[in-house]
C-alpha cells in the first residue's frame, strides 16, 4: 500500500472533525456571541448545504489542474477558514468561516478518494479507499469529544487553532511528499450529465441516498432510542457512542478490504444487504440483555460505514474515464439523504415510539439495497457510451 494514502486520510480525518466539532461547542459558541442555541446550530446547517453542493462545481473549475496543486489550494483555503473562524468577532464572520469551510472540506475529501485511487494498483484500490473512509470515520469517534474538552478547558477558538495548525503540517507533508498527479481527461459537462442519467450511475446515487436516509432516521435519534428502550444516563450514552464510532472506523476499513477481495459490486450488494439486517435487528435486539444489543449495535455501525469505500470503489470501476465528478455528485447526495433521514427521523419520533425510527429506516435502506441491485446488474460506462447518448 502507497504510504501516501495515509497522509490522504489524515487530511480527511481532519476536515470529518471540523464538520462534526461544533456540536461540542455550540453552547460556547452562543455564550460567545450572544446568540440562541438553535441560532448557532444554523452554523452546522450551512456547513452541510454548502458541503453537498460544492466539490461538484469546484471540481469542474478546477479539472484541467494538476492535482497536487489543486489539493495544496484546497487545504490552503480549508487553513485560512479556520484563521477566519478563531478571529471572528462576530456571528457572521463565524459564518463566512464555516462557508469556506464546508466548500475546501468537501473538495478535500473527494481528491483524497480520486487521489487515493490513483496512488495504488488497481486490485488495492477498494483498500485505499478504505483507509481514507476510516479517515473519516475516526472523526466520528474524536470529532465532538475534542471539541467538547479543548472547549471547555481553553475556549472554542483554540479549537480552530489546533485544526489550523493540525492542516498546516499536512499542507506541509503533502507538499513535500506527494508526486505530482496530472488530471484525469476532462470530460465536457454535458458528458458528465449524461452520465448522471445514466442507469447505473442513477442507480448508485438513488442507492446512496436511500441507505444514508434510512441510517440517520434512527442514527440522528438514537440518543433518545437508548434512552427509551433502556433508560441510559448521559454517561452510558456517551460510551454507546464511543463504541459506535470504533466500530465505524473498523467498518471503513473492512469495506475496502472486501470491495478488494470479492469485487466491488458483490460486496456493496453484501454490505448493504446486511447493513438492512441489522437494521431490522436492531428495535428486536432492545429486548435482549444489553450486551448482545451492543453487539448488534456494533455490527450496525461497522457496515454503515463499510457502505462508502465499496460504493465509491464501484463508481470509479463503472466509469474509469472520469469518476471524479460522480463521486463528488455522489458525496452531495449523501448529504442530502443524510437532511432527508433526519427529517423523516424527526417527524417519527415526534409521534410515535423510537422503535419506528428504526423500522422505518430500514424500508429506506431496502430501497437501496434494490437500486444497488439494478446497478450492478448494469453495464459499465465509458466516455464512448456517454456520448452515444
Amino acid at each position: 500500500m502507497n504510504h501516501k494514502v495515509y497522509i490522504l486520510a489524515i487530511a480527511s480525518f481532519v476536515v470529518g472533525t471540523v464538520e462534526l466539532i461544533l456540536g461540542g461547542i455550540l453552547d460556547l459558541i452562543a455564550s460567545s456571541f450572544q446568540v440562541s442555541i438553535a441560532k448557532a446550530g444554523y452554523l452546522i446547517s450551512i456547513f452541510s448545504l454548502v458541503y453537498a453542493i460544492s466539490a461538484p462545481v469546484l471540481l469542474n473549475i478546477t479539472a484541467k489542474f494538476e492535482r497536487k496543486k489543486v489539493y495544496l489550494w484546497a487545504l490552503f483555503i480549508f487553513l485560512l477558514s479556520n484563521i477566519v473562524a478563531l478571529a471572528s468577532t462576530g456571528y457572521s464572520m463565524l459564518m463566512v468561516s464555516r462557508i469556506l469551510a464546508a466548500m475546501s472540506g468537501s473538495f478535500i475529501i473527494v481528491l483524497s478518494t480520486t487521489m487515493a485511487s490513483r496512488l495504488v494498483k488497481p486490485e488495492y484500490q477498494g483498500r485505499a479507499l478504505g483507509i481514507v473512509f476510516m479517515g473519516i470515520s475516526a472523526s466520528l469517534v474524536l470529532g465532538i469529544p475534542i471539541g467538547i474538552f479543548i472547549g471547555n478547558a481553553f475556549g472554542w477558538r483554540e479549537v480552530f487553532i489546533l485544526i489550523a495548525l493540525l492542516t498546516a503540517i499536512i499542507m506541509v507533508i503533502v507538499a513535500i511528499s506527494m508526486e505530482r498527479l496530472e488530471p484525469a481527461p476532462v470530460v465536457p459537462i454535458k458528458q458528465q450529465l449524461n452520465a448522471l442519467r445514466n442507469t447505473k450511475m442513477l442507480s448508485i446515487h438513488i442507492a446512496t441516498f436511500f441507505v444514508l436516509a434510512g441510517h440517520l432516521t434512527l442514527y440522528a435519534y438514537f440518543t433518545p432510542f437508548l434512552q427509551e428502550t433502556f433508560g441510559l444516563s448521559s454517561g452510558m450514552v456517551t460510551l454507546v457512542y464511543g463504541i459506535f464510532g470504533l466500530a465505524a472506523v473498523a467498518g471503513g476499513g473492512f469495506g475496502g478490504v472486501l470491495s478488494d477481495k470479492l469485487g466491488a459490486p458483490t460486496a456493496v450488494i453484501g454490505i448493504i444487504g446486511a447493513f438492512f439486517l441489522s437494521m431490522v435487528a436492531l428495535p428486536f435486539a432492545v429486548k435482549l440483555p444489553f450486551i448482545l444489543f451492543l453487539i448488534v449495535m456494533t455490527v450496525w455501525s461497522a457496515l454503515s460505514w463499510a457502505v462508502s469505500p465499496a460504493q465509491n470503489n464501484l463508481i470509479i470501476q463503472s466509469a474509469k474515464d472520469n469518476p471524479d465528478v460522480l463521486i463528488s455528485t455522489n458525496v452531495a447526495i449523501s448529504h442530502l439523504g443524510i437532511a432527508a433521514g433526519s427529517y423523516v427521523g424527526g417527524i417519527i419520533i415526534n409521534g410515535h415510539s423510537s422503535l419506528f425510527n428504526g423500522w422505518v429506516g430500514s424500508i429506506l435502506v431496502l430501497l437501496g439495497l434494490l437500486a444497488t441491485v439494478i446497478a450492478v446488474t448494469r453495464p459499465s460506462i465509458s466516455t464512448n457510451s456517454i456520448q452515444s447518448k
